[in-house]
């Protein structure tokens, strides 16, 4: 890489736009749709797709509710023009879709899409030819007014063939392609050619779309781009103005956003940003962050993980782990604050009457993509008390107390350093088990029997046979209940003073199902403390154990 980068590449020029009213709009409605997974996605694939694959990422756009899908450029390609036929002679279009075919400007390659198309019910003719000030100079060799006259007389064949084929609903599309290194009067000039020829009213409007075929700026830029040009095209009422932002510079998503707010009526893209390059714009992204400030996308992507298998079987590439919304890790934290944050943000919504959601970390509710609790909270050593004690409540039922989350965490946390990788919720529950629940060295206990010490006391004594080692050994104790008492018998045992300063109990499961789950904390007069947890259908079993649970962790 150059020292002086300025001695190869010059910063885009800023658009002289003073009074841009663009940074004050929000977005209020999604724009129309025009997926362009089929055209643009599929010639940027190694392998592209062939009709069995074609068909299936057609009904899938169907079914997520695209109106507007570019299927070919039938002029290019004998595959395509043959998808086309196929569509429309086997009836496979929606009644209230309207496919979309590309073609350049010129007029052999316009009357072979037109052959492509016959017998359509309605359908989208897009032209376009390049108009950028560097391939004007590198690629055709040409000035302004001969590429103009190549977009006006594409303008012109395309109206004659539409005159003629009265049974098809016709609606035109015009690209000036390259717009961002176009200049923006000379694309104002094009455009205005092309809508002469084309007359468009209201009723009948016509597309003009602007790409991005390189991304080259800034998205605030591209923005004021489309606001200039909105101010000074010719007939606005009678035209959609479109976007088709690629992602060069990887702010694709940003730059049709903003664009949006300056004004644009209409978005190409595809799912998850396939396409040359770094890709097209993804159209899930733009739809779901609508969806999130609460406006309607009028799209459906409530399966998201099916639609991307689908995507990615088409398309012969996987979508990354951490791509927005249908990555595996989107709704995954590891990070022990995040996990935190994110298990006190569930119960508080649990709690709460309102509808709105509002949990750290996650800004959508994943079950609305069809996403489960599951892997929201995934433990590694990059993981704290928060995540521990999420997997374990969810997959167990076992709400641990703040103390034994710090405990059982650092447990946790010394297996995930030793092996460094992630940690499931079974593997927790089984660290948590041996540590807790099945730590009975050196007691354990075997049976107890406790009663009232006089008809009017409330004073118990217990009894109870504990295993120390191998040997059974019987012992007693009173107290104000059988826990009390039971501390009392154990420290005469042990000759260690156990002192209860914490104790919490709750059922896992449900009805007949249900198990006690008793934690204890307890201070020794050797300066311990340590919790204890036990389980069992008997609260006072669980108790107990979780006595002996913690008096066993203090013993060494």
């Amino acid at each position: 890489m150059l020292q002086t980068p300025s001695t190869k590449y010059s910063a885009f020029e800023r658009i002289d736009l003073p009074d841009r009213k663009w940074p004050s709009n929000l977005i209020h409605a999604a724009p129309i749709w025009c997926s362009v997974d089929l055209r643009d996605g599929n010639q940027a694939l190694v392998e592209p797709m062939g009709p069995e694959r074609k068909r299936r990422m057609f009904q899938r756009l169907v079914d997520v509710g695209f109106k507007e899908i570019e299927v070919g450029f039938p002029s290019a390609s004998q595959t395509d023009f043959d998808f086309v036929r196929s569509l429309i002679e086997e009836n496979l279009i929606p009644d209230d879709v309207v496919i979309q075919v590309l073609t350049q400007a010129r007029s052999h390659l316009i009357d072979r899409t037109f052959e492509s198309l016959v017998g359509v019910k309605r359908a989208i003719v897009h032209l376009y030819n390049s108009t950028s000030t560097l391939q004007r100079r590198v690629v055709f060799n040409a000035d302004r007014d001969e590429i103009k006259e190549i977009a006006v007389r594409g303008a012109v064949r395309v109206r004659e063939l539409a005159e003629k084929a009265t049974e098809t609903q016709w609606m035109f599309q015009y690209s000036p392609e390259s717009f961002t290194g176009t200049e923006l009067d000379y694309a104002i000039e094009v455009c205005n050619a092309v809508t002469t020829v084309w007359e468009p009213t209201p009723e009948n409007r016509v597309i003009l779309n602007l790409p991005a075929t390189v991304e080259m700026s800034t998205p605030n830029i591209y923005a004021d781009q489309i606001e200039w040009f909105l101010r000074h095209v010719g007939g606005r009422e009678a035209i959609i103005l479109s976007l088709h932002p690629h992602n060069d510079r990887g702010t694709a998503v940003a730059a049709a956003e903003l664009a949006c707010m300056a004004g644009a009526d209409r978005i190409e893209g595809t799912l998850f940003g396939n396409g040359e390059r770094t890709g097209n714009v993804c159209l899930v992204t733009l739809a779901m962050n609508l969806y999130t400030q609460g406006v309607s996308p009028n799209l459906d992507f409530s399966n998201i993980d099916s639609i991307k298998k689908d995507v990615e079987y088409c398309n012969q590439l996987p979508v990354h782990e951490r791509h927005p919304y249908a990555g595996e890790l989107v709704y995954t934290a590891f990070s022990g604050s995040h996990q935190d944050a994110i298990k006190k943000g569930f119960a508080v919504q649990e709690k709460s009457n309102s509808e709105e959601w509002a949990v750290p970390y996650l800004p959508i509710d994943p079950a609305d993509v069809g996403r489960t609790y599951e892997a929201v909270i995934r433990v590694n050593s990059q993981s704290g008390k928060g995540g521990v004690a999420y997997l374990l409540e969810s997959d167990y039922g076992i709400v641990l107390p703040r103390g034994l989350q710090v405990e059982l965490s650092e447990q946790v946390q010394a297996v995930t350093d030793d092996t460094g990788k992630e940690l499931s919720a079974k593997k927790i529950y089984e660290i948590f088990e041996a540590n807790y629940l099945e730590n009975r060295s050196p007691y354990s206990l075997v049976e107890y029997r406790t009663v009232p010490e006089s008809h009017a006391s409330e004073i118990r004594k217990l009894t109870a046979t504990i295993l120390s080692g191998d040997e059974k050994v019987e012992i007693q104790g009173r107290g104000n209940g059988p826990i009390d008492a039971f501390v009392t018998a154990l420290s005469e045992l042990s000759g260690i003073t156990y002192k209860v300063v914490d104790y919490s109990e709750h059922a896992a499961g449900v009805g007949a199902d249900a198990t006690a789950v008793a934690y204890i904390k307890v201070e020794t007069n050797t300066g311990r403390i340590v919790y204890g947890a036990g389980m069992h259908s008997n609260i006072v079993t669980a108790s107990l154990r979780a006595l002996l649970s913690a008096a066993n962790r203090a013993s060494y």
